[in-house]
C-alpha cells in the first residue's frame, strides 16, 4: 500500500512539475521573447515571485516521493526510479544554480535598466529552462513507465476489445 502512494505521488507530483516547465518553455518563453524588455522583465519577475513557492514545493515532493518510491522497490523498478529521482533532483540543481540566479539579475533590471549584455543573459536563462523541462519530463517518463506494468498485471482477464 505504501508503494502504490509513493508511485502515485511521484507521478502526480512529477507530472505536476514537467508540464509545468514544458507549458513555459512553449508558451512562455516565446510571449516574453515577443514583447518589449522592460514587459517581460516586469512580468518576469512577478512569475517567478509566485513560481517560486509552487514550484519549489512541487520540486520537493517529486524528489522526496520518488526517492521514498526508490527505498521501496527492488531490481529494474529501483533502478528506473532512482533514475527518475536523480532527473528530479537534476531539475532542482539547474532551477538553484542556473535559473535562480538569473531571476535575481532580471528582478535588479526591472527596478534600473538591462545591461548591454542582457540579451546573452536571457538566452543562458532559456537554456537552464530547456534543461530543466527535459529532465523533468524524463523523470515523468519514466514513472509512467513504471507505471504502465503494474497497470497491465491488474487488468482483469477477459476479453479484447
Amino acid at each position: 500500500m505504501r508503494t502504490r502512494l509513493f508511485q502515485a505521488l511521484s507521478l502526480f507530483s512529477t507530472g505536476l512539475l514537467a508540464g509545468s516547465f514544458a507549458y513555459g518553455a512553449a508558451n512562455l518563453v516565446p510571449t516574453f521573447n515577443a514583447v518589449p524588455i522592460d514587459m517581460r522583465l516586469d512580468f518576469h519577475t512577478a512569475l517567478m515571485r509566485m513560481n517560486g513557492i509552487t514550484m519549489q514545493a512541487t520540486m520537493a515532493v517529486s524528489a522526496l516521493s520518488t526517492l521514498a518510491l526508490t527505498a521501496s522497490k527492488r531490481g529494474r523498478t529501483r533502478v528506473l526510479a532512482g533514475a527518475a529521482g536523480c532527473l528530479v533532483v537534476s531539475s532542482f540543481l539547474i532551477t538553484r544554480f542556473g535559473n535562480v540566479p538569473i531571476n535575481g539579475r532580471i528582478k535588479q533590471w526591472a527596478a534600473t535598466t538591462p545591461p548591454a549584455d542582457h540579451a546573452e543573459v536571457l538566452r543562458r536563462w532559456e537554456l537552464f529552462n530547456d534543461a530543466r523541462t527535459v529532465t523533468a519530463a524524463s523523470a515523468f517518463g519514466l514513472l509512467v513507465l513504471l507505471a504502465l506494468p503494474a497497470a497491465a498485471t491488474r487488468r482483469p482477464a477477459g476479453p479484447s476489445s
